[in-house]
């Protein structure tokens, strides 16, 4: 059998599974069968997001390396009529396709070598035959796939056979593909990936802790007054590299299920952007309080603010110049490409589906 992974994590969620699949299959299965594991990296995706077309694609990987088993895994969220796919079996042919957003941004690696798991033992099936094997294409008895709803592929212009898909469904799935494909974007990785606006916001940050009206005015600031700063800078930068990187998906087409996906991405833009400014944000804390144990002289500061310098004070004025350190960080911004924001928000895979619509619509050039 082989594991398909598209480049990047699922290569990598793929490398870790293959190190014990081969020995857990061969203990679950019960029957003294060998499974023999093959990790292939390649985008299988490139170009579409269609299920039945991925489906075709894979089975002719399969045909021509004579693999009988093939579990693809990607990193996209996919769709099937409206629905937000998690896996996508044919039994005849020994397939299955795999979202690995379906599964959540937590214990991913879990989820996904449970998931491969139970849906190599399906398509491997038992070795009986006759009266005694059971029917083919009925839903999956595994605890990881028994939280999914399985559903039929409906009609799609060519045949699909022996063809079963489970689906993702209502608001928890929702929230489910949302934190899956937030966790395939690394948000964390916005904070390095943004050079140019990170100097800004640590020279903004080292700049105004040295600055006596700074001072005067964390001193004055009630906690209300500076969540406000707070959340308005945050609010800033979050709207800043947004509009500025071009992160926001238009769909073109007038579909329900065109509008469903775009609505889907541009929340886990805005989810994915939020939680890498509040990392920086946070970070800039933290060097601000720093920076100001090592500066700040108390003399100086009770002199100009009539506030001695206790530790409170320490917190206050490095929460209020993080709130300003955003804001020069949300300039500074404007100093990165649009490729550069891109780059810092989205995994790689996103940024080449993200491509692949531009160059369906019509190319924007970058800045």
């Amino acid at each position: 059998m082989a594991l398909l992974a598209e480049p990047d994590a699922p290569t990598e969620i793929a490398q870790r599974m293959a190190r014990t699949l081969t020995a857990r299959l061969a203990d679950r299965s019960g029957q003294g069968r060998r499974f023999d594991v093959e990790v292939v990296s390649e985008p299988f995706t490139s170009g579409t997001e269609d299920p039945p077309t991925l489906m075709r694609r894979i089975m002719d990987r399969g045909s021509a390396e004579n693999w009988d088993i093939v579990v693809a895994l990607t990193d996209l969220p996919l769709h099937a009529h409206g629905r937000r796919l998690a896996v996508n079996l044919n039994h005849e042919h020994g397939l299955a396709l795999l979202s690995l957003p379906a599964l959540g941004g937590l214990r991913l690696q879990t989820r996904a070598r449970r998931a491969v798991e139970e849906a190599v033992l399906d398509l491997a099936g038992p070795q009986t035959t006759g009266a005694d094997a059971p029917p083919r294409s009925q839903p999956l008895l595994g605890p990881f796939v028994n939280r999914l709803a399985p559903i039929h592929p409906g009609p799609i212009g060519e045949k699909e056979p022996d063809g079963l898909r489970y689906v993702v469904s209502g608001p928890r799935g929702y929230l489910r593909v949302l934190f899956g494909m937030v966790r395939a974007n690394r948000p964390w990785r916005l904070v390095t990936g943004l050079s140019k606006a990170l100097a800004a916001a640590l020279a903004t940050g080292a700049i105004a802790t040295l600055d006596s009206t700074t001072w005067s005015l964390a001193a004055a600031l009630s906690a209300p007054r500076l969540v406000i700063a707070m959340v308005g800078s945050v609010g800033l930068m979050i709207g800043w590299l947004i509009v500025d990187g071009e992160l926001w998906h238009r769909s073109t087409e007038g579909s329900l299920e065109a509008r469903q996906r775009a609505r889907l991405y541009n929340a886990s833009t805005v989810v994915t952007v939020s939680v890498g400014v509040l990392v920086c944000y946070v970070g800039l804390m933290v060097i601000n309080l720093v920076w100001a144990l090592f500066i700040l002289n108390d003399q100086v500061f009770a002199s100009m603010t009539r506030t001695p310098l206790q530790p409170t004070e320490y917190l206050t004025l490095s929460w209020f110049v993080a709130s300003v350190a955003t804001v020069g960080g949300a300039l500074g911004s404007g100093l990165e490409s649009d490729d550069a924001i891109r780059a810092a928000a989205y995994s790689k895979r996103e940024q080449q589906r993200r491509h692949m619509l531009q160059g369906d619509h019509g190319d924007q050039p970058s800045k």
